[in-house]
């Protein structure tokens, strides 16, 4: 059973990360060891050719982990990334980012994971990432 449902984790963002509290993402699914997001897709996240720009692959695993480890663990504002290896597969469309991600591994102080995206209506995905979070103590 998660330490925090999405709207404990929605809450937590809006006092702790205001910056991302406007970004539209939202947590379709949560459980101990997975995750599935959404990130609609805004004018400032294209880039020349009408797709999704590099960052914004980046920034949506990124957070989904990091949402799916505070689900997992609590509030715990200071865990940070420590690797994200992503490998860009296919351009992604003008559409709806969705995330999926699955807890591999949880230590004292490390928690690695990956994450697969998908442009909402495509079967393949545009990206997969391993990430790797440091747990402060």
């Amino acid at each position: 059973m998660p330490a925090m449902t999405p709207d404990d984790l929605r809450k937590f963002v809006e006092t702790e990360f205001p910056q991302a509290a406007d970004s539209g993402f939202l947590i379709e699914h949560l459980d101990d060891t997975s995750i599935r997001a959404r990130l609609p897709i805004r004018h400032q996240h294209l880039r020349p050719g009408g797709t999704v720009a590099g960052p914004t692959l980046m920034w949506m695993t990124d957070f989904s982990f990091y949402m799916l480890l505070l689900g997992r663990l609590g509030p715990v504002a200071h865990a940070v990334t420590t690797n994200l290896n992503i490998n860009f597969m296919r351009k992604p469309e003008p559409a709806d980012v969705l995330a999926e991600g699955r807890l591999m591994k949880l230590g004292r102080s490390l928690a690695v994971g990956d994450v697969t995206l998908w442009s909402d209506g495509k079967k393949d995905p545009v990206a997969h990432a391993t990430v790797t979070y440091s747990i402060p103590p």
